[in-house]
């Protein structure tokens, strides 16, 4: 898969199977990652990513990202009934510290195309119903939250394909369902997800 970084613009190769276990560690990146943090002395619970953006040209995208499971209101959340639409997923937890920093400028974008074609859920990989909430509220989040800590539903949805190996991590659908893009590491302002949510409606 040749897939283009929009910073380095540099051709990176081996977009294969990565964790499907971010709920089962309540970090993420795999063991690994979270290791070597610790050997260097860290004690953070995440690993953010460095904020780098991978693009998947639409000659590369192939199979679909499927899923179906429930938000965190009991409403049912299925890639089929979003076919059609640019989706944003958002993978997060509360007392992640990059998460909370980046929480406005995703609400931003999402308030921007409200009234368009483009759907954002945000997926808990660690809490439960109540701090999820209380973090929806200070931040004012206003797009549906799956609670994926206990099923992995959309994290295994992912498996196979660039998935979100880091905490916080942000991957776009195409009209189609499949991967777009993914912003790895918290988003920094609203220029890039604006463009990579902006790009995908055009193509539409």
């Amino acid at each position: 898969m040749n897939v283009r970084s929009i910073r380095s613009r540099l051709v990176m190769v081996g977009a294969t199977a990565l964790v499907t276990a971010i709920a089962l560690t309540g970090c993420s990146g795999g063991n690994d990652a979270l290791s070597k943090q610790y050997g260097n002395g860290t004690t953070q619970n995440y690993i953010s990513g460095d904020g780098a953006v991978t693009e998947v040209s639409a000659q590369d995208r192939k199979d679909t990202v499927d899923f179906s499971t429930k938000d965190s209101d009991g409403e049912r959340v299925s890639s089929k009934a979003l076919r059609g639409k640019v989706v944003v997923l958002n993978f997060w937890y509360a007392s992640c510290p990059p998460c909370r920093a980046e929480a406005k400028s995703l609400s931003k974008v999402q308030a921007k195309y409200a009234d368009q074609d483009v759907q954002f859920i945000g997926v808990n990989v660690r809490d439960q119903a109540a701090t999820a909430a209380a973090f929806e509220r200070t931040f004012k989040v206003d797009y549906p939250t799956v609670l994926d800590a206990d099923t992995g539903t959309m994290q295994l949805a992912l498996s196979g394909q660039i998935a979100p190996n880091a905490v916080p991590a942000t991957i776009v659908l195409d009209t189609k369902g499949r991967v777009a893009a993914r912003v790895l590491g918290a988003i920094d302002g609203t220029s890039i997800l604006d463009t990579l949510v902006s790009d995908e409606l055009k193509a539409s």
